[in-house]
């Protein structure tokens, strides 16, 4: 994956990232909140020998000190220490809970200790701070006196005494919120690219063209809540952006391999339900409305759907001319005011793959193909049964309709397979159902540029103007 892979899905898992940063801040916030407050007071001990009468003694008195504070900043919580500052203060614990309360560093080459003392209670803090600095130094003289009688070589100075400090050292609202800030930003990253990784269903553009180099989108379609109850979506909002979308592919189909011209096309899927019928029956719409004679067929002999759309009669139609009950005038029935004919399934065979493969399927699409300028048949889906693969074979080629997010890339690639396997000429694909955040949106939106009935050159230029400065 690339940086242009990673942006592409963070753009469009972005939810996850933001929904996973505000989840951690919120924990981090209830944790703050959450936790005990603790307080911290210090002290600092200076470490010197106590006989540097000249030059040579004060060099080796000042090794001899480094040496020495390492093995300090031990002693400083150990029970020799510890236990007398109990006794002191009546301190109801032990000196190895104390001592987990007690940290004692050392700045580099130096001969200082620097003994910090947590505890929820600032005022306690400062008061145990305050007894070790009085044992501590007892404490080591003790250690290093050699006899009752002879001094301790070194000497423990305070150097700055305990104060109470009453700003908590912990919890830190700031830090924990910023540190719970990137943290689910890290975390949301790696769960979108996850699910990125893990997601196989073809959504994108994108991910219809990584199945293979010579696979080409030649149309999106958005989705449409209301295209159930609407399938005709030309018919009704002739100025909807998804009626646009149809005339793209429209346009897109004419220019796909110019130089042969397809006159007979197979419109397919790879499942049922993913707008299959709806988006062959807006493509005839929009092929006719540009001035083309076309022939619509319902080739799906199982399960038709095509005329309940269209709202004709379907007693009568393509198995009848195969099995010649009738002829193609007869059956042929035309629809809307634009030279488009349409060609019912009629009574559906037991048999439907060997007669959609027959000679006589072969013979009634040429006929149909000199006498109309494109051939469209809805063809049932590829993955359920074979008898699209057997159209295509009697076909120009095929558009594959691809629903975004109901279909696998492995049962597309399986689509893909049975129409290879026979030989089929894949046109492209047109990408159905296609969220409107996922299309390119911006100054070329076609809502800029629709009709304006009634005004004048200037209103409608006006209402452009003002679309445009709105975005």
């Amino acid at each position: 994956m690339d940086l242009r892979t990673y942006l592409r899905v963070l753009r469009k898992r972005w939810r996850i990232v933001v929904t996973t940063t505000i989840v951690m801040v919120v924990l981090a916030s209830a944790y703050t909140l959450a936790s005990t407050k603790s307080y911290q007071s210090t002290v600092q001990f200076f470490v010197s020998t106590s006989d540097s009468s000249d030059s040579a003694q004060l060099a080796q008195g000042s090794t001899f000190s480094q040496a020495r504070v390492t093995s300090y900043t031990q002693l400083v919580t150990a029970p020799v220490v510890l236990n007398p500052v109990i006794e002191q203060l009546k301190l109801p614990t032990t000196a190895a809970d104390l001592g987990a309360k007690v940290s004692a560093t050392v700045p580099p080459n130096t001969v200082l200790i620097n003994v910090a003392v947590t505890n929820t209670s600032a005022y306690q803090a400062q008061r145990i701070a305050a007894a070790i600095a009085q044992q501590f130094p007892k404490t080591v003289e003790g250690i290093e006196r050699v006899s009752a009688k002879s001094q301790s070589p070194v000497k423990v100075t305070t150097t700055k005494s305990p104060i109470i400090d009453r700003s908590p050292v912990s919890p830190r609202p700031v830090r924990n919120v910023l540190l719970g800030l990137v943290l689910g930003l890290l975390l949301g990253i790696g769960l979108a690219v996850l699910r990125q990784l893990l997601d196989n269903r073809v959504r994108t553009k994108e991910d219809v063209e990584e199945l293979a180099d010579n696979l080409t989108v030649i149309g999106t379609i958005p989705f449409d809540s209301d295209a159930a109850k609407h399938p005709l979506l030309l018919a009704s909002d002739t100025h909807s952006t998804r009626s646009e979308s149809f005339r793209s592919l429209r346009t897109n189909l004419r220019f796909v391999d110019a130089a042969h011209h397809h006159r007979i096309i197979v419109m397919t899927s790879a499942l049922a339900g993913e707008g299959k019928t709806t988006t062959t029956a807006n493509l005839a719409l929009t092929l006719a409305e540009n001035g083309l004679s076309v022939c619509l067929i319902e080739g799906d002999l199982r399960r038709p759907r095509l005329l309940d759309y269209l709202g004709l009669e379907g007693a009568v139609g393509l198995t009848d001319v195969l099995i010649e009950q009738a002829s193609l005038a007869d059956v042929l029935q035309p629809y809307g005011k634009h030279r488009l004919s349409v060609l019912g399934a009629g009574q559906l065979p037991p048999n439907p793959s060997e007669l959609l493969g027959s000679p006589a399927m072969g013979e009634t699409l040429r006929r149909l193909s000199e006498q109309f300028d494109y051939v469209l048949i809805d063809a049932p889906p590829l993955l359920p049964v074979t008898d699209a693969a057997v159209l295509s074979t009697q076909a120009s080629g095929c558009v594959l309709v691809v629903g975004s997010g109901l279909v696998t890339r492995d049962q597309l690639g399986a689509a893909l397979g049975s129409l290879q396997a026979v030989n089929g000429t894949v046109l492209g694909v047109a990408l159905n159902r296609v969220p409107r955040a996922n299309r390119v949106a911006g100054y070329y939106d076609y809502y800029t540029y629709r009709p304006n009935p009634g005004g004048t050159r200037a209103a409608s230029h006006a209402k452009s103007e003002h679309a445009s400065s709105r975005k």
